[in-house]
């Protein structure tokens, strides 16, 4: 599978920011601007709710289309979204990471943990979010054994 590479790559490296990773800070920051309207808590939440609904309107358009390879190329982005957010909150109570607002910024998953009063749970929630976004690469990766591509049925392959 040509796919397994990549799913390696982002497993074995463990959210470390790459290329597509500029792509997810603007779908971040846009989010932002979206839920602001909801109020501070949500619009704290909404640049990482963004790295996840976009990817998952992607997910559920090829679906509906039943494009297996796009199906699985948006699961991985989503995976690996989910991976860039487990390094974000992960880092909610030491604060090592570059904001892109420098100093000016609070860190979202600081003030969202701090919140709801698990601050000191960071490290689990950035666990889970991995574990998430290897759950999708393994989906991803089993879509083949489960979906089989023929010629008789043109909705399972893409074009």
């Amino acid at each position: 599978m040509i796919l397994l590479p990549i799913m390696l790559y982002y497993t074995i490296n463990a959210g470390k920011f790459t290329f597509i990773d500029y792509i997810n800070l603007l779908i971040h920051e846009g989010g932002h601007g979206i839920f602001r309207i909801f109020g501070k808590y949500i619009y704290t939440l909404g640049g990482s709710l963004m790295q996840i609904i976009i990817p998952g309107m992607f997910i559920v358009f090829y679906v509906i289309k039943q494009k297996r390879f796009s199906t699985q190329l948006s699961m991985i982005w989503l995976g690996e979204n989910l991976m860039n957010i487990s390094v974000y909150a992960a880092d909610a109570s030491a604060k090592a990471l570059p904001l892109l607002g420098g100093h000016k910024v609070y860190h979202d998953w600081n003030y969202l943990l701090s919140e709801i009063n698990m601050l000191e749970y960071d490290q689990t929630f950035g666990a889970l979010f991995f574990g998430a976004g290897v759950i999708f690469f393994f989906i991803s990766f089993s879509m083949p054994l489960f979906i089989k591509n023929n010629t008789t049925n043109h909705y399972l392959h893409d074009d």
